[in-house]
């Protein structure tokens, strides 16, 4: 398997790194330019850094298993590292942690959704950064919260 290893800095700020380590295609510009959005909209430091990585199915279950103590593949996981949490670009830059995504897992939840993985990558970056600054969906109104404010992220990116 050959990796898409890249670094891509679509603006000044904000080093975004992304590696794709599946066959599978991925629209990484598109991905880096949305992480961009989501932190920036967020608050975080633009100077904080992000590691997104693309994982085939066997890659993802033995994470899932390591990390999760759950079986199988899941889409994405979220891994902080200098627990940022939101709207605080005053505190400096930081690593706000590392996203694994599985293509092939998006491309099965796309398909249910009906709509394209593109799209569904798209969603697992936003709920990934969501999750590396601190939400999560454990209960109903943190689910509620959390999956209305990366539903706006989204739409406001899509625009």
């Amino acid at each position: 398997m050959i990796a898409n290893r890249m670094r891509l800095v679509l603006s000044k700020s904000m080093p975004i790194e992304i590696i794709n380590h599946t066959v599978s295609p991925c629209d990484e510009v598109a991905i880096v330019s949305l992480a961009q959005f989501v932190i920036k909209e967020m608050g975080v430091h633009p100077d904080s850094e992000l590691s997104i990585s693309c994982v085939d199915e066997d890659e993802m279950t033995s994470l899932h298993i390591q990390w999760m103590n759950e079986p199988g593949p899941t889409d994405v996981l979220s891994f902080p590292m200098d627990e940022i949490k939101p709207n605080s670009a005053a505190n400096g830059p930081g690593l706000i942690g590392d996203i694994v995504l599985c293509p092939t897992v998006a491309a099965k939840q796309a398909d249910d959704a009906n709509h394209s993985t593109q799209s569904e990558m798209e969603l697992l970056t936003t709920h990934g950064i969501l999750h590396l600054l601190g939400y999560d969906h454990a209960n109903a109104n943190e689910e509620q919260v959390m999956f209305a404010l990366q539903s706006d992220l989204l739409v406001k990116w899509r625009r």
